[in-house]
């Protein structure tokens, strides 16, 4: 197998927005996001003024994107320090258990490990995702169960007060 694993390019936005329809498909989405908006978005948070995130891609031997791992640096971390938090890692199916996701893995340590003031790598998986989580194990990662995940969508409303209101 012959793939070359380096970060997103200003070119690759087209190829990174079909990627995500690709994800999205896979995760079980029946509802895509319009293609032209996808790409601008993409467009807008690897490339934009400040970029929100940044990307690896998984670039097979005749040049397609067939893999990503996208992450952010967060902060607080331990102490004043901050994390690379993995958002998504992603391999075409027809590319997974060949090492493409432990080659991508080690990539992103080494970014935080080269990055003054990074003191872990953090991700997180859905429970249902088996597959993710096998995957996981067999690095010799264990699942940290000290956190709960919260989402509000934006659009969704307001935050309501609560019983016992504090003032800001």
């Amino acid at each position: 197998m012959n793939i070359k694993i380096r970060p997103a390019g200003a070119g690759d936005v087209w190829a990174l927005a079909r990627l995500i329809e690709e994800i999205e498909r896979y995760y079980g989405a029946t509802e895509i996001q319009p293609f032209d908006e996808r790409r601008s978005q993409v467009e807008q948070a690897l490339f934009g003024s400040p970029p929100l995130a940044s990307a690896l891609l998984v670039e097979d031997g005749r040049g397609d994107i067939v893999g990503m791992a996208a992450y952010s640096f967060l902060w607080p971390a331990a102490g004043s320090s901050h994390s690379l938090f993995l958002k998504e890692l992603y391999v075409r199916d027809s590319l997974r258990r060949q090492g493409v996701g432990i080659a991508l893995m080690r990539k992103l340590h080494g970014i935080a490990e080269e990055r003054p003031g990074c003191s872990r790598l953090e991700w997180m998986t859905d429970r249902e995702n088996e597959g993710a989580r096998s995957f996981y194990r067999e690095l010799g990662f264990a699942e940290f169960d000290g956190k709960i995940v919260y989402r509000l969508e934006t659009g969704a409303g307001v935050i309501r007060e609560p019983a016992h209101s504090v003032s800001a």
